[in-house]
C-alpha cells in the first residue's frame, strides 16, 4: 500500500469547504452521540453501530453514504487509538481559536479516474470523479506527478493545509516499481551540506536560514496566516529537494551506504546545533531512503561512521593533518601527510562510508 499526496486546484476550495462542514457535523453528532451512550451504559458504540444512527444523513447533508461510513470508522478507531471517551470538537470556522483543518474521506466505490493528460512539457494534470449523494458527481482536477492513470486506486481523502489548500491523499494498491542502478555509494551527513555522496554530490537545504528574515517581519507584525504560509514553504521545499536526491540515489545505485548519526545526540540544550540538525532533515533522508530502496530492491546499509571523517579514503591512515574534533569542524579541506593526497572532508568521509559498508575496511578505521 503507498500514499500518493497531490494537489487539487484553488477553484475547487469554496464546494470542499462547504463538504467538510458536513463533515465535521457528522463527526460531532457521533463523538457526543458515543460519550452520552458512554455515560449510560458504559459501553462503547462500535463503527457498525453509529451506522446505524447516521443511516439517510447523507442526502440532507450533500454525502455519499460511504463518506459517512468512512467518518464512523475513523471516529471509533481514534477513540480507540487515543484511549479518550470524547475526542475534540472540529470546526471549520475561520474566526474559531480551534479550527479543524479540512478533511472528506471517500472509498473505492466512490471514486473514478476519468482523464490524465499533458499541461506543458513536464506537467501532468488529473481528473477524479467523486459520489456524493443523489447521484450527485464532484469532479476534481489535480496537478499529478505520479501519473494517475498507472495506479490502482483503493482510497482517497480531501485534507486542508494550514493555508486552506487542498490535496488529495491517494492510497494504492497496485503501483509500477522504480528499478535500482548498479552503482554503489556511501553518504556522510552532515551540517553545511544536509550530505554529501562519495560521488562529489551534494545536497543543500538550509531553508530555515533562507527564510529567517521574512518570518521575524512576519512575527513581529502578528501576521499569524503570513507565518504559517512561511512554514509550509519552508517544509515543502525541504522535502521536495529530499525527494529529488534519494530518488536519483536509488535509480543510479543498487548498494546505499548511511553513516548513522542521530539527531538527537546534538538536541541537548548546551549545545547550539539543535536548529541546524532540524534544518538538515536527516530523519526524513534516512526514512525516505529506507522505504525508496525496499520498494526498488537497492540495499541499505547503516554503518558507524566513527574516525571516517579523520581517515584518508587513500591510505587508510589518520594523520596530524586530519579534522579531529569539535574545533576540525572549520577545516573543510586537508591534505594527508602520508601520501599526499588533498581531500575535502565531506566526500572523503562519504568514499570511507562507503568502503565500510562493504567491508573493505579491513583496518584504518578503529571500532569503538
Amino acid at each position: 500500500m503507498k500514499t500518493l499526496k497531490l494537489r487539487i486546484k484553488d477553484k475547487h476550495a469554496t464546494q470542499l469547504n462547504r463538504l467538510s462542514s458536513s463533515v465535521n457535523f457528522v463527526w460531532n453528532y457521533v463523538n457526543d452521540l458515543g460519550y452520552k451512550y458512554l455515560q449510560r451504559t458504559g459501553k462503547f458504540l462500535s463503527a457498525y453501530d453509529l451506522n446505524k444512527y447516521t443511516k439517510g444523513s447523507g442526502e440532507l447533508l450533500g454525502l455519499h453514504s460511504q463518506t459517512i461510513q468512512a467518518i464512523n470508522e475513523t471516529h471509533a478507531k481514534s477513540r480507540k487509538q487515543f484511549k479518550k471517551a470524547k475526542l475534540k470538537w472540529r470546526t471549520n470556522n475561520p474566526n474559531s481559536k480551534r479550527k479543524s483543518l479540512g478533511w472528506i474521506p471517500f472509498k473505492q466505490s466512490a471514486i473514478k479516474h476519468i482523464a490524465t493528460h499533458q499541461t506543458g512539457k513536464k506537467g501532468l494534470k488529473s481528473t477524479l470523479q467523486l459520489s456524493l449523494d443523489k447521484g450527485k458527481k464532484l469532479v476534481i482536477d489535480l496537478w499529478d506527478s505520479y501519473n494517475l492513470s498507472l495506479y490502482q486506486i483503493n482510497t482517497c481523502e480531501l485534507v486542508q493545509d494550514s493555508r486552506n489548500r487542498w490535496y488529495a491523499c491517494i492510497t494504492v494498491k497496485d503501483y509500477p516499481k522504480t528499478q535500482c542502478g548498479a552503482g554503489s555509494v556511501g553518504i556522510d551527513l552532515g551540517l553545511k551540506d544536509s550530505a554529501t555522496t562519495s560521488n562529489g554530490d551534494k545536497l543543500q537545504i538550509k531553508q530555515t536560514l533562507k527564510y529567517a528574515k521574512d518570518l521575524a517581519i512576519a512575527q513581529r507584525a502578528k501576521n499569524k496566516q503570513r507565518v504559517k504560509a512561511i512554514h509550509a514553504k519552508i517544509k515543502n521545499t525541504r522535502l521536495d529537494l529530499i525527494h529529488k536526491f534519494t530518488t536519483q540515489l536509488v535509480r543510479d545505485n543498487a548498494i546505499v551506504v548511511v553513516g548513522d548519526v542521530k539527531s538527537n545526540q546534538f538536541n541537548s540544550k548546551k549545545g547550539k546545533l539543535a536548529k541546524s540538525v532540524y534544518d538538515a532533515g536527516w530523519f526524513e533522508l534516512k526514512r525516505q531512503l529506507e522505504y525508496k530502496c525496499k520498494h526498488a530492491g537497492c540495499q541499505l546499509e547503516m554503518v558507524n561512521e566513527s574516525y571516517t571523517t579523520q581517515t584518508c579514503s587513500c591510505c587508510r591512515q589518520i594523520d596530524s593533518n586530519s579534522p579531529k574534533g569539535r574545533a576540525g569542524l572549520r577545516i573543510r579541506e586537508w591534505t594527508c601527510a602520508e601520501c599526499g593526497t588533498r581531500h575535502d572532508r565531506d566526500i572523503n568521509a562519504a568514499k570511507n562510508i562507503l568502503a565500510v559498508g562493504l567491508d573493505r575496511l579491513a583496518e584504518g578505521i578503529p571500532a569503538l
